[in-house]
Order: structure tokens, then sequence, then C-alpha cells
């Protein structure tokens, strides 16, 4: 399939996933973007996107500011808090929608969950309806998370989707939720789309760069504290972790060469995957401090007392993601995109550079720009 041109739409672009996927439509192609982003009017949507190209770009910003547009929109509103003339210039011009916006707290009650993470997709599968209507547009790309396996035990498979799971979070249950509103509309609507879904997102494998220090850069940070004598999981216990330029290069190349719609794409490191072992045994020799001890889930409430009320309670919303029971086979997502040179690495390979970036950035408390973490 050749690369397709006009206007991509994108969400989610202040957040860690979208503003690398900004960054290399506006890198990569010719073409304009238009990003929907939470404000009260246009002005502030244009100040809230130059703040992350200053973020993405440092001093080049204005090379790539006059190919992206800001709009001020709600997702969860009727056309998304536009009025009727607009949303329908909108949808009359977008030829790639690539959702990314989602509320990824663990700990939101569900129907606030809900709110952002089903019913945004609601409102953008509306978009890409009327847009297919009008002729225009080509693909409508679903960033979803390879964590709707939920509590499912044993391989799950890109074709998986309903397994019979539980969900450990209202994160997940709304991500397998917006993902079953997704087939259902598109197939009705006919809406050309295609699901991604990442496992755990980290830093970038050169720079270390990452502006999102959660799930994974909680018990790095802990252990460089020396605050947990024990972690709920198995030394065994597979880890998926992908990088956000593993990321950001699949979603960009699936996005601009996919194949045929309806696909299922898993952005995990499936055979890369790490273990808990191996991170704790990594980040202790890092630190110069002892690994905790990891224990089963079920002994960790008799090994923890002493640790502070409110950091167990920070930690127990990413302790299930240290025994996950499920491993993500990617195999046909590797097969679309290793022809293209883009492949995952595993964990061991840049995890010191992770770490460096997050030690210097103080684990976010000194934030530090994308451009500038590609300088050091």
């Amino acid at each position: 399939m050749t690369q397709p041109d006009g206007t991509v739409l994108l969400t989610g672009a202040t957040g860690f996933v979208g503003m690398e996927l900004l960054a290399r439509y506006l890198e990569r192609t010719d073409r304009p973007v238009v990003a929907i982003i939470r404000a009260t009017n246009d002005e502030a949507a244009r100040a809230r996107l130059d703040a992350v190209l200053a973020n993405l770009f440092g001093y080049r910003a204005n090379r790539y500011g006059g190919r992206v547009s800001a709009v001020a929109g709600e997702l969860t509103a009727p056309r998304l808090g536009l009025d009727r003339g607009r949303w329908e210039r909108l949808a009359g011009q977008v030829n790639t929608i690539v959702h990314s916006a989602a509320s990824v707290s663990f700990t939101l009650p569900l129907e606030r969950a809900r709110a952002t993470n089903v019913e945004g997709t609601r409102r953008m599968l509306e978009l890409a309806a009327r847009a297919r209507e009008l002729g225009v547009l080509e693909r409508y790309a679903h960033i979803s998370t390879a964590y709707v396996a939920g509590t499912h035990a044993g391989r799950f498979y890109e074709r998986d989707f309903d397994v019979a799971q539980a969900f450990h979070n209202s994160y997940e249950q709304t991500k397998f939720e917006a993902e079953e509103l997704v087939r259902g509309s598109a197939g009705r609507d006919q809406i050309p789309f295609m699901i991604l879904r990442p496992s755990i997102v980290v830093g970038d494998r050169q720079s270390g760069w990452t502006s999102a220090f959660n799930v994974l850069y909680w018990p790095l940070r802990a252990l460089a504290r020396g605050i947990f004598p024990a972690v709920p999981a198995s030394p065994s216990s597979p880890v998926d972790v992908v990088s956000i330029d593993y990321v950001a290069d699949a979603i960009h190349e699936l996005c601009e060469r996919a194949g045929e719609p309806g696909q299922t794409y898993h952005l995990t490191a499936g055979s890369n995957a790490s273990t808990m072992g191996e991170i704790v045994s990594f980040a202790s020799g890092y630190f110069h401090r002892p690994g905790p001890k990891l224990v089963p889930p079920a002994e960790f409430a008799s090994v923890a007392n002493g640790v502070a009320k409110s950091v167990l309670e920070e930690g127990s919303a990413y302790f299930p993601y240290f025994s996950v029971a499920a491993t993500f086979d990617d195999a046909f997502t590797r097969a679309r995109l290793e022809p293209a040179g883009i492949s995952s690495s595993p964990l061991r390979d840049y995890l010191g550079r992770l770490l460096d970036f997050a030690t210097r950035a103080r684990w976010g408390k000194r934030p530090i720009g994308r451009a500038e973490a590609r300088l050091a």
C-alpha cells in the first residue's frame, strides 16, 4: 500500500505516546496534522501544543509549528464540543485518525474511566463514521493496551479479545470496553480500523527520555530509595516492556502502510520480555543496594510491616503487573514490522539508560525535554 496523503487527526498529542507520534508525523511526512486538545479555546489549545513542540524539538520547534493545528475540543462531548459546521469541516478533511487519548490512571472509579476511555472513543468513532461517509477517511487507528488480557493466564494472541478474563483495574476494563466499541461500530459503519496494543511503555532506548514515570518506574524508584523490603512477584514473572521509540515507530509504520483493515497488532516485547528477577537484579547493581525479596502476592502483607500506608497505596496499583499470568504473542506484528527494520529490544539492553535519565530527571521532579535529552 502506498503512503497516504491528506490530514492526520491525532488525539492525545500532549500525552507520552501521542507526543512521539506527533514527532513521527512531523519529521517523517509532509502531512498536515490536526491535534484535538482539551482546552477552553483554540488559543489555549495552541499554547499547550506549542509547549509540546518545544519539548519535542527545542529550538527547531518553529520548523514544524506551521504544519500542525490545535483544535480545542472535549472528547467526551457530542461532536467533540465543536459546533456542527466546524465538526463537519473536520470530518471532511481527515484522511487518517489516530486515537491515542486516554486516561491511564489505574485507580479511577469505573464510571470516570469510562467517561474518557469509552465515551471518548465513541465520539471519535462518530467523527470517523462521518469522514467515511464523506469519502475521505482511509484508516482509523485505535491505541489500546495489551492488558485488555486482564487476568487471562497463558498465551494471549493478537486475534484474542474476549477470553472470559476479569480485570485488575478500571483502566484495563474500560480499554477492553473501548475495543469492543471499536469492533462493533467499525463493522456497522464500515470504518477501516486497526487496533494497536502496547504493553508497558518506558523511555527511549537511546536517550532514556520519558515524560511518564509510572508502572515500571515506580518499583525502580522504590528500590533506589530502599523503601520496600519485598515486592509481590515471582522472580520468573514475565514483565513485558517496550520502549517508546519502538511503539511510536510501529504505530506510525502500521498507520502509514497498513494492510487489510480490522487487524490487531501487539506492540509488545514478546519473546524479548524480561522477568522481575532480572529487573531487580540489574537495578540493585545499578543503585548499589540489596534487592527486595520477591514474594508471592498472598504473602506480601505479612512482610510489608513498617512501609508507610501512603506508599503501599500508591504501589498497590502497580503490583498486579509484577505477577501477570499472560504472555503476549506478537508474531503477526513482527512479520509486518521487521521487514521495515522495526523491532523491540530486550529491556536489559537499555535499562541502564532508562535509569540514567530517571536519576538525572529526579524521577520527574526535574523535567527534561525530549530535545534536551537527545543532546546529552
